[in-house]
């Protein structure tokens, strides 16, 4: 998949066309992102007064097809992602219009945070 966590986006088509947004989370097995406030759905939930619930509609955001996004690129424009390989021989990505690499702010993951020690006990 060609997006990352933190690339700018504009929808390009449905009923959010023309916002622009952050992609805050990828499912490259789907295909698809979810971009900050963007493709928001009502979700309503039923009273249940034997456990003290009332009803409630709750905003969700759901997740977008990766055909529906362009990326934005340095002047604002939607874009196309192209690879190229770098003189150290490392793939970077590039905007296809401008040929500027895409400058990528990895963020720390669940792999990357430091685990803490597990305690053993001896018997």
């Amino acid at each position: 998949m060609k997006f990352k966590i933190q690339d700018q986006v504009i929808v390009t088509i449905g009923k959010d066309k023309g916002k622009k947004g952050e992609i805050t989370q990828v499912f490259p097995k789907e295909n698809k992102v979810l971009v900050k406030d963007l493709n928001l759905y009502v979700k309503h939930v039923k009273p249940m007064p034997m456990i003290n619930r009332v009803g409630e509609r709750t905003v969700q955001e759901r997740p977008l097809d990766t055909a529906k996004i362009a990326i934005l690129n340095e002047e604002g424009q939607p874009d196309r992602i192209g690879y190229r390989i770098g003189p150290n021989g490392s793939k970077e990505r590039i905007f296809k219009k401008t040929g500027t690499k895409i400058n990528y702010q990895k963020s720390k993951t669940k792999k990357e945070t430091k685990k803490k020690p597990s305690k053993k006990i001896d018997k």
